[in-house]
């Protein structure tokens, strides 16, 4: 989500004495100013967050300065990687997602966090209550049981429909719908006569763009990317099934240009009420639930991630996190930082601030236990259901050798990923054959990964 976010910040001096008085840590005794610089991707939580540091941080910190750089998602992996494999420095913090943290923690360019999280006093540990984030979420973040990053926000996948096109069909949305049923729902629904999409699913190319709902569809028809041997398994019946019906989905009844359609257009489309359904991310909710941002603000609907065969890797398991880079000359205060942005009080401030649909969702149960929050997120209940229930240890319907819902957990996959996701985004677009496209996706696989090179991750 890249809107950004205007906000009146009123009643914030109150804020300030409440966040102070209950956030984690204390300010740095020491006369000189540490300036902290953070990678970060430009969307609308990060945005808040930046906001917020200004506001309060800084000021609750008067020896320490943040600076951010923030960059589109692609931009940020390449310029992050590029700083933090060649040790150069840039940055204290990086903002990185499930798939980068055990791969950088085994290359050793991020801080294992438990020694900071030992060394905390007895008033800090109790304050920032690390028991109440989500384990599922902190298992995707850590690296040989110990935690490697501290999560911003944390999402899954779930599909997101549009009440008043729904009624206006005289049709009804499944809790738990199959693709079957979604397709059928797509073909009723769409009219582009009218300017209605029946469903909206990401088209444009990338690993972590048109791959993370496909991948879904792949898990639950019982596809996979390897066997147990790492042979490459994409050219095969249940993958070519799951992969001919997201095509279909999106040639029959998808957005118009789906084959370069990316979140943000498809998100800009169901908020103008221009989409009956939407497949993605549970993040979503909360810009769908602002009247500021969406004309259909309480006319939305929630239901768990369409399932086929399996309910295994049907929905997937994210989180943008802070990491603390190995080669950062400042991690006492890089570390005061992450705990104070993935903090229970830092939510409660983006919640009184930017409103509760707006807090950063699926880190901590808290949040779900607050009411101000469950009031504002209709959402909320899916999405803590589906964070707990994704399987990335067995992301598909027999075992493999990768975890991984959305994407397969080895340094190779963001390039053969990325060589596949363009491949796929051909098919969309009718360039290529579902069997052109998955023969030579496989054949990227076999020349990129083998068993010697991909385990241990």
């Amino acid at each position: 989500m890249t809107a950004r976010v205007i906000t009146v910040l009123t009643g914030l001096a109150l804020l300030l004495a409440g966040l102070a008085a209950c956030s984690p840590g204390s300010p740095s005794s020491s006369s000189g100013t540490t300036t902290l610089t953070v990678a970060t991707v430009n969307n609308s939580q990060m945005v808040q967050m930046e906001q917020l540091t200004q506001q309060v941080f800084e000021k609750q910190y008067p020896n320490i300065k943040v600076n951010f750089v923030t960059l589109p998602e692609n931009d940020l992996r390449t310029k992050v990687t590029q700083d933090v494999a060649t040790n150069a420095g840039k940055f204290d913090i990086a903002t990185i997602g499930s798939y980068e943290t055990p791969i950088w923690a085994h290359n050793g360019w991020i801080q294992d966090l438990q020694p900071y999280l030992d060394k905390m006093s007895a008033a800090d540990k109790s304050s920032y209550n690390y028991s109440d984030l989500l384990k599922p979420v902190m298992s995707s973040l850590s690296y040989q049981g110990h935690p490697y990053a501290l999560p911003f926000y944390g999402e899954s996948s779930f599909l997101m429909y549009n009440k008043q096109i729904f009624a206006q069909h005289h049709l009804s949305m499944p809790l738990h719908p199959t693709w079957s049923q979604i397709t059928q729902l797509a073909q009723q629904l769409n009219d582009p006569a009218h300017g209605i999409t029946g469903i909206l699913l990401r088209g444009q190319a990338g690993w972590g763009m048109n791959l993370a709902p496909l991948d879904t569809m792949i898990n639950t028809f019982g596809g996979s990317w390897f066997n147990q041997q790492w042979q490459p398994q994409l050219n095969t019946p249940a993958v070519q099934q799951a992969v001919t019906l997201y095509a279909t989905l999106l040639q029959k009844y998808g957005e118009p240009g789906a084959s370069t359609s990316g979140w943000q257009e498809c998100l800009n489309l169901i908020t103008q009420g221009k989409g009956a359904m939407f497949y993605d991310a549970t993040s979503f909710g909360g810009v769908l639930e602002t009247p500021s941002q969406s004309t259909i603000a309480g006319h939305v609907g929630y239901a768990y991630a369409p399932t086929a065969v399996t309910p295994n890797g049907s929905h997937w398991l994210w989180a943008w996190s802070l990491g603390l880079v190995n080669s950062s000359r400042n991690k006492d205060a890089a570390f005061q930082f992450i705990t104070w942005a993935t903090s229970p009080q830092y939510l409660q401030l983006a919640g009184k601030t930017f409103g509760w649909a707006n807090v950063p969702p699926g880190t901590r149960t808290s949040i779900y236990q607050n009411p101000q929050y469950q009031a504002a997120a209709p959402f909320a209940q899916v999405t803590l259901d589906s964070i707990n229930t994704a399987t990335p240890d067995t992301p598909t319907l027999n075992p493999v050798p990768y975890h991984g819902v959305q994407y397969v957990g080895i340094p190779q996959f963001e390039s053969a990923g990325q060589q596949i996701s363009e491949l796929m985004s051909a098919v969309v677009a009718e360039k290529l054959t579902v069997v052109q496209a998955l023969q030579q996706s496989d054949q990227i696989l076999a020349s990129q990964v083998n068993a010697s090179n991909a385990s241990g991750y």
